[in-house]
């Protein structure tokens, strides 16, 4: 079967927040969701650009229930804001997907010292999702998507230098490690969760080779015009792992073409080391030390149901 946006359920009643949600694929996913009837929330560093999406999004659709918040998560204090401010306005979160990623970028740092690749790619959502996981977990059927890539295949965890004090910097190497670090996270999260019986559920996704802004640290060049595809197809996968009912069985997606570069969502490959607890488990701790966030504990308050 070929899972296209004609896809996606009803989302009429359920919030919806999508990290980097300006452009790329987080733009697409904005505008498949909001015309099947969701509540977005643009959570963008760039107010202007975040408004000028949704003006474009309004443009075509005029009754889209969209609204920018500012989300910077190269800051941990900024992340903190957000997260609380968004418990004060709202009651529920459907799904919280994390998209917004930095590729191949020079060795700098973010806010809080932590080199920019896994700053932002995996501590920021670590922490963000960990804030808002009490809203996930009241709300019933919730589920997280963490955006990984195929260059998870090549990463390593690094957990003597996450940061790359120490080492010689390698674009490359720090990007394969914040992406294999953010299907490392939504695997252990998941079991997390099953692990305390929660209907909230974390899975992953990656969307091949697509042409958005994120690779500007790394041009294609003539290669680009054979293996990728465009950002309303590499949203797919996302989406799929996002609403598909039956996506839960299974904790990856990515396209379906050759090298999962391209094409209509399926199961994604998953390297063994992705799986591995032990490292994970010692990550996750370090994770929790890095951001000062913790996985909290079960809300004992009742479940919302979806409103349609």
């Amino acid at each position: 079967m070929k899972w296209s946006a004609a896809n996606i359920p009803d989302q009429s009643g359920r919030v919806i927040i999508i990290t980097g949600a300006n452009s790329g694929i987080g733009f697409w996913m904005a505008k498949y969701l909001a015309k099947k009837g969701a509540r977005i929330i643009m959570a963008c560093r760039s107010k202007e650009r975040a408004q000028a999406a949704k003006e474009k999004i309004l443009k075509q659709q005029g009754d889209a229930k969209i609204e920018v918040e500012i989300l910077d998560l190269a800051s941990l204090k900024s992340v903190k804001e957000f997260s609380e401010k968004f418990h004060q306005k709202h009651d529920r979160l459907d799904i919280l997907i994390n998209n917004a990623g930095v590729m191949m970028t020079p060795k700098w740092e973010t806010e809080d010292a932590f080199e920019y690749q896994i700053g932002i790619n995996h501590f920021g959502h670590f922490a963000l999702t960990n804030q808002l996981l009490p809203l996930l977990e009241k709300t019933e059927n919730s589920r997280i998507v963490s955006l990984s890539s195929m260059a998870h295949k090549s990463g390593k965890i690094n957990l003597d230098d996450l940061n790359w004090k120490d080492k010689k910097y390698s674009r490359w190497k720090a990007y394969a490690q914040s992406k294999l670090a953010n299907l490392m996270f939504a695997i252990e999260l998941d079991r997390k969760l099953q692990a305390r019986n929660s209907t909230t559920r974390s899975l992953a996704a990656h969307p091949g080779i697509s042409r958005t802004n994120l690779g500007r640290y790394f041009p294609l060049g003539n290669f680009g015009l054979f293996f990728t595809q465009a950002p309303k197809k590499g949203a797919l996968p996302a989406l799929r792992a996002a609403t598909d009912p039956e996506a839960t069985q299974y904790p990856y997606w990515g396209p379906r073409g050759i090298m999962e570069a391209a094409g209509y969502p399926k199961k994604a490959t998953i390297k063994k080391k992705a799986k591995n607890q032990n490292v994970a488990n010692q990550f996750w701790k370090e994770s929790e030390t890095l951001t000062k966030t913790t996985f909290p504990e079960a809300s004992g308050s009742s479940k919302i149901g979806a409103e349609r």
